[in-house]
């Protein structure tokens, strides 16, 4: 069976992510309450796609995630209702730059944790490693992913490589669009993968977003329609000396 959803990522409506964190004391929610994908063994509801982020220290930030598929049609020995995509990771900012507001020149990141036991899919664990390098100009943002994981129970070798090219971040709504190869080493499957979408902040905190994908997961075509939200919420306020940086904006910051 092709079917493979890519592991989501902390920034909607992508695959991949930006080189930044939750600011200390800050939860983000980032739901995808109904995605639709398609793909030429049948038509799957994703119902929900959660990331949770939770800015636990300067510059780090703890990310929970998940994706519910629900088989619009049965296909014999694959459950309807399957719990895909469980992954923790920690996320830092290596080095600040553009993104974080405190100069010119990229900002480094690194994502990386276990992938956990999906719930009626693939069994055991594997592991994750990211590297993200974002820079943003005035009226465009760039963030380039590099990741490596050993997929779960069998442990083989998976790459992706992928790019994500955002507007004005100043502006209400901003077009978006992400583009990525993933391989994964010993079955040989290789996804090629587009999206275009935008991103809506009708208020500080709140964004909602909606992507159009069209991917070939090993030779065999996939569509997916995207829609959610990203909600920002502070849980606690951090001491003034931890959230500021010789001066500065703290290195951390919301998206």
């Amino acid at each position: 069976m092709l079917m493979r959803a890519s592991d989501a990522r902390a920034y909607r409506p992508f695959d991949g992510t930006d080189a930044d964190v939750a600011e200390l004391g800050t939860f983000e929610l980032e739901l995808g309450p109904v995605h639709w994908y398609s793909q030429s063994e049948g038509h799957y509801l994703i119902a929900p796609a959660t990331v949770l982020n939770l800015g636990y220290a300067p510059g780090w930030e703890f990310v929970v995630d998940f994706q519910n598929f629900v088989g619009l049609e049965r296909v014999p020995g694959v459950a309807q209702d399957r719990l895909l995509d469980t992954d923790v990771f920690t996320k830092a900012v290596l080095l600040p730059g553009s993104v974080q507001q405190v100069g010119p020149g990229p900002s480094v990141a690194m994502e990386l944790g276990p992938l956990l036991p999906n719930v009626n899919g693939e069994r055991g664990f594997g592991a994750s490693c990211n590297v993200i390098v974002s820079e943003r100009w005035r009226g465009l943002t760039v963030h380039l992913n590099t990741w490596f994981q050993l997929t779960r129970g069998d442990l083989h070798a998976d790459w992706f490589e992928g790019v994500i090219v955002e507007g004005d971040v100043d502006r209400d709504v901003r077009p978006v669009s992400e583009w990525f190869v993933e391989h994964e080493f010993v079955a040989g499957v290789t996804t090629l993968s587009g999206l275009v979408g935008a991103i809506w902040r009708p208020w500080e905190g709140l964004d909602f977003d909606v992507g159009l994908r069209q991917a070939s997961i090993g030779g065999e075509r996939a569509s997916e329609v995207r829609l959610g939200l990203t909600w920002t919420l502070g849980v606690w306020s951090p001491a003034k000396d931890a959230r500021a940086v010789d001066g500065k904006r703290p290195i951390v910051g919301a998206r």
